[in-house]
């Protein structure tokens, strides 16, 4: 099995400074490493020439995010995986041979992710992608280990291989051929919540997803885009209704919306009383945006097979965490 580890990169030269040599250190008697960079400003592509000769570049023309970024990437690497990394990922001794042994004992396996804990402390789950996602009958994400804001500590408690709902992109393995099947991440979406989209593209087509919590990396999250920044509340708003208009079974689809639009409209009120009102805007915005181009997502559902229609672990996770206090995963 070839697998190619790919790091996108936009002006990260500090991040690949610090991160990088784990990767390789740790990566290429199993893999080849890649960085694509998304048209960098900074020094990254000189430094990486000189400081990582062993490491292969691909030169991205412009900087279309990490959707767009991943599918311009990949369209120039040969490989049977690839394992989609951030560039804040410290990675661990052995931590490919795991995902090599789950792939290939599981033929129906598409995409892998590993064991997220938090790179400031780790101790803790991390927040992107934690032991595995799943999603609720609203939409709403959540992870073993991670419910909202609550991280759990790692007692080991997730170091199994488990049927998950989505992995994260920060560390993504995903089989080649179904990812260009598949047409690879929706660039619509620029950044945040496409490997949910595709994770759920991926079993409308009757493929599997994995967790392996015996490799193991650490995520320094929030490296892009600040949490405290509205361009990414108004991503991650838009984004996850186009994921819901993409993917929800056409039974449930339009109540689904339509509850998420109600729950939206909270949520602005949440961050007016906050005096956050330009998250609130954001909110606003993204409705805009997600109203314009639901035609084209429902023309994107036609395209699905619809072979996964029993899709979210629990009916609302803003129900079990906000009003029964469920803070763990193993609570609810």
């Amino acid at each position: 099995m070839k697998i190619a580890i790919v790091i996108l990169n936009w002006n990260g030269r500090d991040l690949l400074e610090k991160f990088l040599p784990s990767v390789v250190k740790y990566s290429l008697d199993d893999a080849e490493v890649y960085v694509a960079d998304n048209n960098s400003s900074d020094d990254s592509v000189s430094f990486l020439k000189e400081h990582f000769p062993q490491v292969k570049i691909v030169q991205n023309k412009i900087n279309g995010g990490y959707a767009k970024g991943y599918n311009d990437a990949l369209q120039h690497i040969n490989a049977d995986v690839y394992a989609l990394v951030n560039s804040d990922i410290e990675v661990t001794k052995d931590w490919l041979k795991p995902i090599k042994a789950v792939f290939e004992a599981n033929t129906s396996t598409a995409i892998i992710q590993p064991k997220l804990l938090d790179f400031k402390d780790k101790s803790k789950f991390e927040y992107a992608g934690a032991g595995g996602g799943f999603v609720d009958f609203m939409g709403y994400p959540f992870c073993r280990g991670r419910v909202f804001m609550d991280l759990e500590t790692d007692q080991e408690q997730f170091n199994d291989v488990a049927d998950i709902f989505w992995a994260s992109g920060a560390c993504f393995f995903i089989k080649s051929d179904i990812y260009h099947e598949l047409g690879g991440f929706d660039e619509e979406y620029f950044a945040h919540q496409e490997e949910i989209d595709l994770c759920w593209r991926v079993q409308n087509e009757g493929h599997h997803i994995k967790y392996v919590g015996r490799s193991e990396v650490y995520h320094v999250g929030g490296a892009t885009l600040k949490e405290s920044n509205p361009h990414k509340t108004y991503l991650n708003f838009r984004n996850s209704l186009f994921t819901i208009a993409k993917n929800v079974p056409k039974r449930f689809v339009f109540i689904v919306i339509f509850f998420r639009l109600l729950l939206d409209g909270v949520a602005g009120i949440k961050f007016i009383i906050e005096l956050r009102p330009v998250h609130t805007w954001a909110i606003i915005k993204a409705h805009i945006s997600f109203y314009w181009h639901l035609r084209k997502m429902l023309k994107k559902r036609r395209a699905l097979s619809f072979k996964q229609t029993n899709y979210f672990y629990c009916f609302s996770i803003v129900w079990e965490h906000f009003i029964k206090r469920k803070k763990k995963f193993s609570q609810i």
